[in-house]
């Protein structure tokens, strides 16, 4: 129990560090301001049994450790053609949680084959329960909430995708 407070002590010095330090240098107001959305690549969603387009999406790409750290975090909105793909190296379970994420969000993960194997639906903005994948996977695409549903998205379903 004393490592877990230990590392909860650590880990709120670091956020109170870099949330609340009194500096005016552009470096530390960038970590609070909106990020803007960057069209870094095109991403189909495919049904499973056809291969028909379910939809195309303009995609923003986390694939270094800032970026799948910060994610969506200080976004105010995203257009509904709009997801941020992560890319990892290896299929492992994944995790992913709300933190400082004001948008609500379908969390899809896929497997190493980029097949659906798992959807959180309707995560809630700023919520840091654990919102895990049902088995291994290598990538996810998180859209705006109730998107998975309109496109009637279901494990299985795959997806393309390529970087511009």
């Amino acid at each position: 129990m004393k490592k877990i407070l230990v590392s909860a002590a650590i880990a709120g010095s670091i956020l109170t560090f870099y949330n609340c330090k009194d500096n005016t240098n552009s470096e530390s107001k960038s970590l609070t301001k909106e990020i803007k959305f960057t069209n870094e690549g095109e991403l189909y969603l495919l049904k499973a049994e056809s291969d028909s387009i379910i939809t195309k999406l303009d995609i923003e790409i986390a694939d270094d450790e800032y970026s799948t750290q910060t994610g969506l975090m200080y976004r105010h909105s995203m257009a509904e053609n709009q997801g941020m793909l992560f890319v990892f190296n290896d299929s492992r379970q994944r995790s992913f949680y709300m933190k400082n994420t004001e948008i609500p969000l379908d969390i899809l993960y896929f497997n190493s084959e980029k097949e659906i194997i798992s959807i959180q639906k309707n995560a809630k903005p700023f919520d840091e329960t654990s919102l895990p994948s049902d088995a291994a996977s290598q990538y996810v695409l998180e859209v705006n909430a109730g998107l998975s549903d309109k496109w009637k998205l279901e494990k299985g379903d795959k997806i393309q995708f390529t970087k511009n």
